[in-house]
Formats: C-alpha cells, sequence, structure tokens
C-alpha cells in the first residue's frame, strides 16, 4: 500500500505477478473492509508516513503480519524515473518478496504515547523560545540595553520591560507576547505531569536520571526514541539510530575520511543528548574531563556532541547491564526523583520528618559530593595521561600500494 492523506494504492504481489486492487480510502470503516477481504497469510507492507501507526493498528487483525518501511533507505522508490503510486505500492510489494525492505521497529502502545507527549512537549518548548526571540528582537530593533536581571520574563523582568520606552505597537506586541508565555506556561506544566506519570513505574527512566546533566525530560526523550533496548546489539547501533556516528568515506587502499555526524535518525533524541552534554559538561566528574580533552583538540562544539555520543554509549551499557551510573550523585539523584513526584501530582511532605532531598538542601553535604566527582574527575585524566597516539597508518598504505611498489 502506498499510504496518502486521504486514500491508499493496493498493489498485490501473487507469485512474481504485481495485480494492482485500486485505492481504499483512509478511513477506519474503509481499512476493515479492505482488511476483510485479507487471507490470514498476507502480509501488508506500508511506507511509514504519518498515518501508517494508525493504518498497520486496524490492519494487523486480519493479516499475518503489517511491516512499515524506512522511507529513507527505499531507494527504489526515492530514484526511480518512473514515480506513480502504482509503481511505489508494486516496489514495496517486490522488495518484501524478495527479502531486501527495510523495516522499522513497531513501538507499542505505551511507548508510542510517550513519543506523542515528547513531541508534543517539543513543540511547546520551541514556540516559547519563539515567543521570547520575538520580544529581544524588538528590543534590539530599538536599542533597549541589556536587562539587568537574570530572566527577563519573571517578575523582576518584567517590572524593567514596562519601563523601557518603546511605540505603543511595540509595547502591545510584548504584552501579546507575554500573555502567551504564560498560557504556554501552563500547558507545559500540564505535558509534564502527563510525561512523568507515564514514566513514574519505569525502572530504565529513573536510571537514566542517575547520569550527571539528564532530566526528566532528556530521560523521558531517551527512553521514548529507544522503546526496547535490546533491539540494539551494541552501543554503536544506538549511536547510529540517534545520528551521532561520523560519516566515513574510503574506496580501495585511500585513506578513511572521517566528516561530520550522520543526522541521519531520531532529531529529538539527538538534541536531547546534545543539550545533556552541556550540562554534564559544567558539573565535576569523569564526563567533565573528557569534555575538557576534546575540547582542547577540537574545540567546544565538537567536543559537546563527542560528549552526547559518550551519553548515548553509557545509556546503553546502564540500560543492558541494568545498573545505576556508577559516579552517580546520591543527593541530586534524590532531588531529580522528587521532582518527578511533584511533577506527577503527588502532595508535598511537610513537617520535621527529613525527606529523600534533605541531603541535597544541606551544602556541606553536597560539597563532599561534589569533591567525590572531582577525585573521579581527576583519576580519569590520570588514566588517559598514559595513553600513547596511534601512529599513523600512511606508511602502512603505502606499503601495500602496488603502484608506489613498481
Amino acid at each position: 500500500m502506498d499510504l496518502h492523506r486521504t486514500f491508499g494504492e493496493v498493489v498485490i504481489w501473487d507469485e512474481g505477478v504485481l495485480r494492482r486492487v485500486g485505492r481504499v480510502e483512509m478511513t477506519r470503516t474503509a481499512l476493515e473492509g479492505f482488511g476483510k477481504t485479507l487471507e490470514a497469510t498476507d502480509e501488508v507492507v506500508i511506507e511509514a508516513t504519518g498515518n501508517s501507526m494508525a493504518v498497520a493498528r486496524v490492519l494487523a487483525p486480519f493479516a499475518a503480519r503489517v511491516v512499515i518501511a524506512n522511507p529513507l533507505q527505499v531507494k527504489a522508490i526515492a530514484h526511480a524515473h518512473v514515480k506513480t503510486d502504482k509503481v511505489d505500492a508494486g516496489t514495496l510489494a517486490s522488495l518484501h518478496a524478495a527479502g531486501f525492505l527495510p523495516e522499522i521497529w513497531t513501538p507499542d502502545a505505551a511507548t508510542e504515547r510517550l513519543r506523542r507527549l515528547v513531541a508534543r512537549r517539543h513543540q511547546i518548548v520551541r514556540h516559547r523560545t519563539r515567543l521570547k526571540n520575538e520580544v529581544h528582537a524588538i528590543l534590539h530593533a530599538h536599542l533597549v540595553p541589556k536587562c539587568p536581571h537574570a530572566d527577563l520574563f519573571n517578575r523582576r523582568g518584567r517590572a524593567w520591560l514596562t519601563r523601557q520606552p518603546l511605540p505603543d505597537d511595540e509595547r502591545a506586541a510584548i504584552e501579546r507576547n507575554t500573555r502567551e508565555l504564560d498560557r504556554t506556561a501552563e500547558d507545559l506544566a500540564e505535558i509534564d505531569r502527563e510525561i512523568s506519570l507515564a514514566v513514574m513505574d519505569d525502572a530504565a527512566v529513573r536510571r537514566l536520571l542517575t547520569i550527571t546533566g539528564v532530566n526528566l525530560a532528556v530521560a523521558a526523550g531517551l527512553m521514548a526514541a529507544i522503546g526496547d533496548i535490546a533491539r540494539f546489539k551494541s552501543p554503536q547501533k544506538l549511536v547510529s539510530y540517534f545520528g551521532l556516528n561520523p560519516r566515513v568515506r574510503q574506496s580501495g587502499l585511500g585513506a578513511a575520511h572521517h566528516g561530520r555526524i550522520s543526522k541521519v535518525g531520531r532529531s529529538h533524541a539527538r538534541a536531547m543528548l546534545v543539550e545533556a552534554a552541556w550540562a554534564a559538561a559544567k558539573a565535576p566528574g569523569p564526563l567533565h574531563a573528557f569534555f575538557v580533552r576534546i575540547r582542547a583538540k577540537r574545540g567546544h562544539q565538537v567536543a559537546a556532541v563527542a560528549l552526547a555520543r559518550k551519553l548515548a554509549v553509557v545509556c546503553w551499557h546502564l540500560l543492558t547491564k541494568q545498573q545505576d551510573y556508577l559516579w552517580a550523585r546520591p543527593a541530586l539523584v534524590a532531588k531529580k526523583t522528587r521532582d518527578l513526584e511533584l511533577k506527577a501530582g503527588f502532595p508535598q511532605k511537610k513537617g520535621n520528618r527529613r525527606g529523600p532531598t534533605y541531603a541535597y538542601n544541606v551544602k556541606a553535604l553536597r560539597d563532599q559530593e561534589r569533591k567525590l566527582a572531582e577525585q573521579a574527575e581527576r583519576s580519569y585524566e590520570r588514566f588517559v595521561a598514559g595513553w600513547k597516539q596511534r601512529p599513523s597508518q600512511h606508511g602502512a598504505r603505502e606499503r601495500l600500494n602496488p603502484a608506489r611498489q613498481e
């Protein structure tokens, strides 16, 4: 089936012969009617689009299997000279019959719901960023100096904003944006509550929270993208899924050229990893030492992406081995866990009895955990200081080059 917004083109592959069935409307009733014409041994192939998951759920009870193809890897469709709905559907059927169809993983209902929640939160955050940028652009256009307060949109920042000399239309635009910011803040709190309730009993999310720099939004976003960690046989598979692996070009006896990261994969999860990398780079620990070592060679931007890749590898090991992060700070992890409970709507605990986040509120205990993290950072620095730079492979390639031997 070649899916569109309102219809799907159906082609049947039977013993090497393609037979066109026609179009099926993209409604539940029409799809169920089409499903009743299928046999129990039939397999349905569709391409990953916006409505492919819904189509797969409707047709799954009527067919032996519903396969969702990866559109980025179906080169026979992307580069075809004759491209029609019938040809595309026939190509999907022929590739699947030959066993060459690149298939994507279909998440379960809980993971799919978490993906929707994370995507909605991402859209709200992007909308809030656009609103704030518009306000900053208005101030910049009228030569208004930088706000002396830490946040332009808190109570003190807004009071300072009302005192700035601006035209009436610009001031009205700022008021509209601030009102929209207040409304989106309520939407963001509601979506955070739904995400917290969805991952409250998820041991994998709580395990990722032990990593320095990973908060609830990052942990939930990563688990929504990963789903079942068992489908990644190695940490390199997970890194490639996030698009954090470098491009490699090599032919013959020539040297392999490593370029920028591929950026082929879950873009939102990749952005969350980079965000967590910047946070981890500011806290003491082995991750900070790794960031500093790469920054000295390649700069801070490359170091942040390299640290994001390192975090992906760490996530794979923690989820696969079902272990917490070795250099976790207990007080900080307790605070993250308590914040998760409060966002989910759990009641606040008041009284003389110490709660799980008591240690985080005591500066001496926080400093003690910080010193332990700094010791781990120095241990990592001593460990990598003994590494020897790998010798160049240029001489070996020259010896293997037949042209040089002549």
